[in-house]
C-alpha cells in the first residue's frame, strides 16, 4: 500500500532564511569589529565612527516601506535575490576604499548606506514568506529560527573576523563576508519559491497541513484562493493600506520596536568597544566576551518562539505574543541597570549577555504579531514595524557614544533600561486578535 510521506520544506525554507540572516547580521556588523583598525587607518574617532554606524541604519530604515511593497508585489524569492545581490557588492566595496585617502568618512557613510538600503528586503521579504508559508501555531518558532539567525552571526563575526583582521588585515573581512553573503543568496534563489503551491518538492500532505494552517489564521484574507476549476491557486497580492494606516497599535508596535532596535544595536556597535575600552579586556578577550550576548540571543529567540506558540495555543494572541514581549522587555530594563553597575568586568559580560537575550526573548513576537493583524499585507506592514526598530537602532549609534562621553556608560545603559519599560508598555496596547479588516 502506497503511504504518502510528508516533507518539510517550509522548515528548510525557514532554515535558510536564519542562514541569510545570519550572513545578513555578519555584514552589518563586521565594521563595529574592524571599528578600530578602519578609525586608525583614516583618523575618525568613535563620533565619525558613529555616523557611519548610523548610515547604514538610516539607509536601513528609510527603505523599509519600499522593500515591504516589493516583497509583497514581487514575492520573497526575487526581491530577496537581488537584496543580498546588492549587499554583496556594497560590503565588497567597503573593501575597496584605499589607505589614506581624503575624505574616507564621506565615502564609508556612503557605502553603508547603500549596504543598508540593500539588506532592507530582507524581513519583509522573510515576513512575506511566513504568510504565505507558515501555519499560524507554528509562526512564533519559525520567526525565531529566522532571527535566531541574528544572533548566530553576530555571535560568529566577533571571533572569525578578528582572527582574519589579525593574520590578513581588515579588508579581508569585508572580502570574506561579501563572497559568503553572494553564495548563500545563490542557494535561495535556485531552491526557494515565493509559495508552496510553485515549490515541486512540496508534497501535497504538506501543502493541505500549510493551507489550513494559514486558513484559520486571524490575520485577513488567505494568500491562496480557488480557481473556477477547483484548484487552489496563488491569489493576487492585495495590500490594505487603508487599514494599515488606520490600526492604531500600529504606532505601539513602531514605538517598541524603537526601543527594541536601540537596545540591540548598542551590542551590535558598541559592545565590543566597550569591553575593550571601558571594561579593560584585549582585543582577543573582547572578541569571546562580545560573543556571549548574541549567543544568548540565539538561544532565547528559539525559545521566545517556541513559548510564543505554546502561550498562544493556550492561551490566547494577547497572552502568547504581547504578553512575552512586555515580560521580556521588563526584564531586559533590569539586566541593564543590574550589568552596567556592576564592578567585575567578567560580571557585567555576563549580566549583559543575559540581558540581550530576555530582549530576544520579544523578537519573535513583533513578526509574528504583523502576520497575525496584517495577514498577507504583513509585507509592508511589518517594514513598517521594522523601520521603527532601525530607527531607534540609528539613534543609538551616534547617541550612545555622546551620552558615555559626558555622563559616562552607566548612564547610556540607563536610558536603554528606561526604553526597555517604555517598549513593554507599548506591547500592552496591542491587539493582534483583532485583524486588519478585509
Amino acid at each position: 500500500m502506497y503511504v504518502e510521506r510528508r516533507t518539510h520544506v517550509r522548515f528548510l525554507l525557514a532554515f535558510w532564511l536564519f542562514v541569510l540572516s545570519g550572513v545578513a547580521f555578519v555584514d552589518r556588523t563586521n565594521i563595529s569589529i574592524a571599528g578600530l583598525q578602519i578609525s586608525s587607518e583614516y583618523g575618525l574617532g568613535n563620533q565619525r565612527l558613529g555616523w557611519i554606524f548610523s548610515s547604514f541604519l538610516i539607509g536601513y530604515a528609510g527603505f523599509q516601506l519600499p522593500a515591504g511593497w516589493l516583497a509583497a508585489r514581487y514575492g520573497p524569492r526575487r526581491v530577496l535575490s537581488l537584496g543580498v545581490l546588492w549587499w554583496g557588492v556594497a560590503t565588497a566595496l567597503t573593501a575597496v576604499l584605499p589607505s589614506g585617502m581624503a575624505h574616507a568618512v564621506v565615502l564609508l557613510i556612503a557605502v553603508r548606506f547603500a549596504l543598508g538600503a540593500g539588506e532592507a528586503v530582507i524581513y519583509p521579504a522573510a515576513n512575506q514568506f511566513v504568510a504565505r508559508w507558515v501555519p499560524v501555531d507554528e509562526r512564533g518558532l519559525i520567526n525565531g529560527l529566522i532571527f535566531a539567525g541574528v544572533g548566530a552571526g553576530s555571535g560568529l563575526t566577533p571571533p572569525l573576523l578578528t582572527w582574519l583582521i589579525t593574520n590578513e588585515g581588515w579588508r579581508s573581512a569585508f572580502w570574506a563576508c561579501s563572497a559568503a553573503g553572494l553564495a548563500a543568496g545563490a542557494v535561495w534563489w535556485i531552491y526557494a519559491r515565493d509559495t508552496p503551491e510553485e515549490h515541486s518538492g512540496v508534497y501535497p500532505s504538506e501543502l493541505q497541513h500549510i493551507r489550513e494552517g494559514i486558513a484559520v489564521k486571524p490575520g485577513g484574507a488567505s494568500p491562496v484562493g480557488e480557481s473556477q476549476a477547483g484548484e487552489v491557486v496563488p491569489a493576487a497580492p492585495v495590500i490594505s493600506w487603508r487599514a494599515i494606516f488606520r490600526r492604531r497599535d500600529l504606532p505601539a508596535l513602531m514605538g517598541g520596536y524603537f526601543a527594541f532596535g536601540y537596545i540591540a544595536w548598542i551590542y551590535f556597535s558598541w559592545f565590543f568597544l566597550y569591553m575593550a575600552q571601558v571594561r579593560g579586556f584585549n582585543l582577543k578577550a573582547s572578541a569571546y566576551y562580545s560573543m556571549l550576548p548574541f549567543l544568548s540571543m540565539t538561544i532565547c529567540c528559539l525559545a521566545g518562539g517556541t513559548l510564543s506558540d505554546r502561550l498562544t495555543r493556550k492561551y490566547g494572541l494577547r497572552t502568547g505574543r504581547c504578553g512575552l514581549a512586555s515580560v521580556a522587555m521588563l526584564l531586559t530594563a533590569i539586566f541593564l541597570l543590574m550589568g552596567s553597575k556592576v564592578q567585575s568586568p567578567q560580571l557585567a559580560g555576563v549580566i549583559l549577555a543575559v540581558g540581550a537575550g530576555a530582549l530576544y526573548l520579544s523578537q519573535s513576537s513583533f513578526w509574528s504579531v504583523s502576520v497575525d493583524i496584517a495577514g498577507n499585507s504583513s509585507g509592508v506592514f511589518s517594514s513598517m514595524v521594522n523601520m521603527g526598530g532601525q530607527i531607534g537602532g540609528a539613534v543609538t549609534a551616534s547617541l550612545t557614544p555622546w551620552i558615555a562621553q559626558r555622563f559616562h556608560w552607566s548612564t547610556s545603559f540607563a536610558v536603554s533600561a528606561a526604553l526597555a519599560v517604555f517598549g513593554a508598555i507599548c506591547w500592552m496596547t496591542v491587539h493582534p486578535e483583532r485583524p486588519l479588516d478585509a
